[in-house]
C-alpha cells in the first residue's frame, strides 16, 4: 500500500520549504526510498511557482553519469530543450532560476557528483533538492534525516 501521509511534521516541512527556497543544496536522507521520494516530490510541487523556470524532477537510475543526467533533464515535461547528453547543460542551467530535484540520488556516478559539485558556482539561480540514503557531499549542503 502506497504511503499517503508525509513522513514529517508540518513544522519540519515548513523548515524544509524555507531551506530549499533560501539554500543551494538540500538532501533528504533516510533508510527507505518511498518516504524520501514522497517528501521531495511534495516539496517540488509546492515550490514550483517560487522559481521562474519551475522545477525539474529527475528519477535517477543506476549508473547515472553526466550524459544520462543531462539527457534525463532534457526529457522532463515542460523543460526546454537542453544540449542533450553533454556537460554543456551547465551553461544552460547557469541562466535559469529553477529547482532541480534528484530522486534516488545514490545512483549517481562519481562523475555526475563532480559535475553537480560545480553547478552552484556557475548557476546561481539553481537550487538542488536530492533524496537518497546518504548526503551528496556538496558544498553548502543541508541534510534532513528522516
Amino acid at each position: 500500500m502506497p504511503m499517503k501521509t508525509l513522513p514529517t511534521t508540518s513544522e519540519e516541512l515548513s523548515g524544509l520549504l524555507t531551506a530549499v527556497r533560501r539554500g543551494r543544496v538540500v538532501t533528504v536522507t533516510g533508510r527507505f526510498r518511498e518516504p524520501r521520494s514522497l517528501l521531495v516530490r511534495e516539496i517540488a510541487q509546492r515550490l514550483t511557482s517560487n522559481f521562474l523556470d519551475g522545477t525539474a524532477v529527475v528519477t535517477v537510475r543506476h549508473g547515472f553519469g553526466v550524459r544520462r543526467l543531462t539527457a534525463a533533464l532534457g526529457c522532463v515535461p515542460g523543460m526546454p530543450f537542453l544540449p542533450c547528453g553533454t556537460a554543456n547543460a551547465a551553461s544552460y542551467l547557469a541562466e535559469r532560476d529553477m529547482l532541480l530535484v534528484l530522486d534516488d540520488a545514490d545512483r549517481l556516478t562519481l562523475e555526475a557528483l563532480a559535475w553537480l559539485r560545480e553547478l552552484p558556482a556557475v548557476a546561481p539561480g539553481l537550487r538542488i533538492l536530492a533524496a537518497g540514503r546518504f548526503p551528496l557531499g556538496l558544498d553548502q549542503e543541508r541534510v534532513h534525516r528522516l
